[in-house]
């Protein structure tokens, strides 16, 4: 049993969806096909259920956020820009709203209702659910369609490759693309979770889990002159650290061996250390009785300044006038420097991202069709691109997915 398309999307997250909407504006007849019992699964959990789309940053600055291959985004942000992101999906009816950080968001604050936009715009395209894809099909160096798990055969003039990466696997993120570029011939690079938490070994860090620290610093090094500070919010775990800080680390650090990384957080980053000692030494002279876990509450939050003393190797019960000078000093230390031992990041099933994929130097980045195969295009999660936090790496996959969905209905049109 077989059937026919001008242009085949395989995948129906964010870039699967753009990519059916984009060729579909083009005049192509649009066949998608998603494994999943519905549309943009995926989406409902991005954003805790929000769904930051985007983010209305300059060029320069979106970029600034994507640690790999950023130029080659460069088409993809002129096809579509963070404020044209925002006007199509007004027109879909989900109007949106900017937030702290220009981060954008659905003006109802419901992830659904992004999805319930996309797939109300696919009116015209032929979308199958529950429709696993087995295999590309390619011939004399042309994508001619899929074989389905059913054993059905689609065939197609050109062939949109958007099946997401390896992160939170529940949602239907099989790596199934990885499979089909390689069967057609691409390179595709080491994948690894991004966008995750950091496991540590440090055992206090279990006692204080559920704290989440504001206003605090991370910063790191490790081998090949990786430098990495920035202020912001921690959260402890069960595991070590996770939160804005500790995902931006873990995107850094992805693909690497992270436990080589030295890593450390300073509690007191609007206080140098000469301005937190004499603060410390005021303290000590006029609360001489006081014990030194409950007079560090003041700089502390309470849960994290009862475990503080015995992390310095100081009683706790020790009344501050009776705090020695090297005491003294190995706190103030480790409020200014507390070391964070890495021993690795959590599994592809919490990461927000992959880093790797489809190898950008076997893609056209003016089209994002492949070099390899004519009618072949692949977009978001898929290629070897990924950005940090705050709404870019949706952008990504709504950018690359409209512009392969474009320029995949022209190549289908012309060669109809």
């Amino acid at each position: 049993m077989s059937s026919t398309t001008e242009v085949l999307v395989v995948g129906g997250g964010p870039a699967g969806m753009a990519a059916a909407l984009s060729a579909l504006a083009a005049g192509a007849r649009v066949t998608l096909l998603e494994r999943n019992e519905k549309l943009g699964k995926k989406l409902y959990i991005t954003g805790k259920g929000r769904c930051n789309v985007t983010n209305l940053c300059g060029r320069d600055a979106f970029l600034e956020q994507v640690p790999r291959n950023p130029r080659f985004l460069n088409a993809a942000l002129d096809f579509l820009s963070p404020a044209d992101l925002v006007d199509w999906l007004k027109r879909l009816g989900c109007p949106t709203v900017a937030e702290r950080g220009n981060r954008v968001f659905p003006e109802s604050q419901k992830a659904s209702d992004v999805t319930r936009a996309l797939s109300g715009g696919l009116a015209g395209a032929d979308v199958r659910l529950g429709a696993g894809v087995s295999s590309l099909m390619t011939e004399q160096g042309s994508a001619l369609g899929a074989r389905l798990d059913s054993g059905a055969e689609i065939r197609a003039r050109a062939v949109v490759v958007a099946t997401g990466g390896l992160s939170y696997p529940l949602t239907g993120s099989t790596g199934d693309g990885y499979r089909f570029a390689e069967q057609a011939g691409h390179e595709v690079t080491p994948r690894s979770p991004s966008l995750t938490g950091l496991v540590t070994s440090d055992a206090w860090m279990r006692e204080a889990q559920g704290l989440t620290l504001k206003n605090v610093a991370l910063s790191a090094a490790w081998p090949g002159k990786g430098r990495y500070r920035e202020q912001g919010e921690l959260l402890f775990t069960h595991y070590g650290i996770s939160g804005p800080l500790a995902l931006t680390l873990s995107s850094l650090l992805s693909g690497t061996d992270a436990g080589q990384a030295q890593a450390f957080i300073d509690l007191k980053p609007a206080l140098d250390a000469a301005t937190l000692k004499a603060r410390f030494q005021k303290d000590a002279a006029g609360n001489g009785r006081r014990r030194l876990a409950g007079a560090l509450t003041a700089y502390l939050p309470s849960s994290l300044a009862a475990l503080f003393p015995g992390i310095a190797g100081v009683d706790g019960m020790t009344v501050m006038s009776q705090v020695t000078a090297p005491q003294r000093d190995a706190l103030l230390g480790l409020m200014k420097r507390l070391p964070v031992h890495i021993a690795g990041l959590r599994p592809f099933s919490e990461a927000v991202v992959t880093r790797g994929g489809v190898s950008v130097r076997q893609v056209s980045p003016s089209t994002m069709s492949s070099r390899l195969i004519r009618g072949l295009y692949f977009a978001g999660e898929v290629l070897d691109v990924d950005a940090m936090t705050g709404g870019f790496n949706l952008h990504i996959a709504f950018a690359t997915g409209a512009l392969a969905g474009h320029a995949a209905a022209l190549y289908a049109l012309e060669n109809n």
